[in-house]
């Protein structure tokens, strides 16, 4: 059976801390593994304890991680693994408020390769980040190295774990003894929310979440927004990315890189749905990856020819390229080319196939106006069978209503109106804002538009 050692209430017993850093292959929990520890025991004014250790981490080293800690697969060949140094680990962590720089990172290799060991191990967590952007305001980096040299700390053997541990536990003797207002108390509760956030994200930034619908930013140091997410409550989905462990290096890259966050409040979740569309098509942020799949990848095009003929095409897609109509799969395109193109018996010379052979024939061409004429016939065609419509949605507050207006089958405009004003076609959608809509949002309103009918108002074409 797994044992628990939980820390203790801060106020049934004195507080003892844990001053930790580790080395390790990589950045994943899941994948890398640690090959040297250092714990230091403090008591709130002093380092009362050091230990350290290298670790076998019964894996290769990669060359970059030797060339930063220094630390060789010959250093560690001989060093225990960590299933042998599990159990004094755990009994120098129990009861101790666990203290790191940028905690989160530290604390998940830990207490995963202690489950790894059967051992379940949960501790108050105390960031010297967070607590330094408190106390230390105002400094440029507050990465370990430069916060050392900021306020004159000899930070010695870095990137191994004694040296780096050493400066921590002098870094956080010096903010123990500034905390003159008890900021550290407040943070080492068990339940603070400030502790489950990243170490760069200020804390007024987080409580400025509203629970309702809506669309947040993640921004980096620079102010760029780096990641777009929707949410039914912003506070609670927000939360959601920084609980648990850090997992793999990605996630820990992630997380270091928000610095900020902002929302936009929406009436509706499919409001906020395409909200978020919109502004990953225009921000293209970096962490940002599912929704960038989901773009249309080949088009019908329409294009006239020095000859002065019509052309019909399907190929891929390209960004800033208008089709005529999109398609998921290029042999979705291709079979509706063929459909409609016999449907108007347009001749198949004019018609392109993708990477397929131009259609080679004796026969007389036909004349180009008869020819564009049929041309244009489809293409009428195409443009009448997409709708116009309005979905109406509930707005932000009581006194206005949302709206979505999708003009010849292209979503182009969203925002909000006063509950009382009057659905003139016109008068709506000069007061909405223009969108760039795609397939996927057109697909994600049609879908609603059937799901929801009573919420439509057809539009005069």
């Amino acid at each position: 059976m797994a044992r628990v050692v939980k820390s203790k209430s801060l106020n049934s017993v004195a507080t003892k801390y844990a001053v930790v850093d580790i080395e390790t292959t990589g950045g994943s929990v899941s994948n890398s593994r640690i090959t040297e520890i250092a714990i230091l025991l403090h008591d709130g004014k002093k380092v009362t304890r050091r230990w350290s250790k290298l670790v076998n981490p019964e894996m290769p080293i990669p060359l970059h991680i030797t060339a930063l800690t220094g630390i060789d697969e010959t250093m560690v060949a001989s060093a225990p693994t960590f299933a042998e140094l599990a159990d004094e680990v755990y009994h120098l962590l129990a009861d101790c408020v666990f203290v790191a720089h940028n905690v989160n990172f530290d604390y998940s290799f830990l207490r995963g390769q202690l489950a790894a060991c059967g051992l379940t191990w949960n501790a108050i967590k105390l960031c010297t980040v967070r607590l330094s952007r408190k106390l230390i305001p105002g400094l440029p980096s507050y990465s370990l190295g430069k916060l050392c040299s900021a306020v004159k700390i000899d930070l010695k053997d870095r990137h191994r774990a004694m040296g780096d541990a050493e400066a921590t536990a002098i870094l956080f003797s010096m903010l123990l003894a500034n905390d003159e207002q008890e900021l550290i108390k407040g943070m080492i509760t068990k339940a603070s929310p400030e502790q489950r956030l990243p170490p760069n994200v200020p804390e007024a930034d987080f409580k400025a979440l509203p629970e309702s619908a809506g669309v947040y930013y993640f921004h980096n140091r620079g102010g760029k927004v780096i990641y777009v997410g929707k949410a039914i409550n912003l506070k609670k989905r927000v939360a959601s990315h920084f609980s648990g462990n850090i997992g793999s290096a990605r996630r820990q890259h992630f997380l270091r890189d928000i610095y900020a966050i902002s929302f936009e409040r929406c009436g509706s979740e499919l409001m906020a749905l395409l909200l978020e569309c919109a502004e990953i098509q225009r921000l293209w942020p970096i962490y940002n990856s599912a929704l960038k799949r989901f773009e249309a990848k080949y088009g019908l095009y329409h294009y006239v020819a020095m000859s002065g003929y019509s052309y019909l095409a399907v190929g891929p897609l390209p960004k800033q390229q208008q089709a005529v109509k999109t398609f998921d799969r290029e042999v979705d395109g291709l079979n509706y080319l063929a459909e409609m193109s016999e449907k108007f018996q347009i001749d198949q010379r004019f018609c392109r196939y993708g990477k397929a052979s131009v259609l080679r024939s004796e026969q007389a061409l036909p004349s180009v106006n008869e020819h564009n004429e049929a041309v244009e016939q489809l293409l009428a065609y195409i443009a009448t069978a997409m709708p116009s419509f309005m979905i109406l949605q509930q707005g932000r507050a009581v006194e206005e209503q949302g709206c979505i207006y999708v003009e010849k089958g292209s979503f182009c405009r969203m925002g909000y109106l006063d509950a009382q004003q009057s659905l003139n076609e016109v008068d709506i959608k000069e007061s909405l804002q223009g969108y760039k809509g795609n397939h996927y949002m057109l697909q994600l309103v049609m879908g609603y538009a059937q799901r929801y009918p009573a919420r439509v108002k057809w539009l005069s074409s």
